[in-house]
């Protein structure tokens, strides 16, 4: 190979390398969902514990650019929509861990139970399915909402 090929090759795999990285770039967290929680590592967005409890974690997405807040408990999420100018919204996502399978199920949809050790002490454990003494995402949020 003469020293011109070589530049040539050398010119190639450098554009090569910067598109691989403008694309690393690209692709980053999705717009709708919930996000992977690293567990032991990732930080409540309202209290600031650290999320270990697999049963109740949750994650809301919303606002102008769609980003997900993680949290440790489902009242956490609940409390800190409230400030939120946009915690209202419909389009605002909120997803909770299915208590018995471990799951992420939509917020909005699920069942709670009551009397479930959480780790901020609002104790509803959320179910993708109606159980006995089940309440509702509303139901559920207004008794969060008075608990303070």
């Amino acid at each position: 190979m003469n020293r011109l090929e070589v530049r040539r090759w050398g010119g190639l795999v450098a554009l090569w390398m910067a598109a691989a990285v403008l694309l690393a770039g690209c692709v980053g967290e999705p717009e709708t969902g919930p996000v992977e929680i690293k567990w032991d590592r990732d930080t409540c967005i309202r209290c600031s514990m650290i999320i270990s409890d697999r049963h109740f974690a949750a994650v809301a997405r919303g606002g102008p650019k769609k980003r997900a807040f993680k949290f440790d408990d489902i009242g956490c999420a609940v409390h800190w929509l409230t400030g939120q100018p946009w915690g209202k919204d419909p389009a605002t996502e909120i997803w909770v861990i299915d208590h018995k399978e471990g799951k992420w199920i939509d917020a909005r949809a699920a069942r709670y139970v009551e009397g479930k050790a959480s780790p901020m002490g609002y104790n509803f454990a959320a179910y993708g399915a109606d159980r006995p003494g089940s309440i509702g995402f509303e139901e559920m949020r207004q008794k969060v909402l008075a608990q303070k």
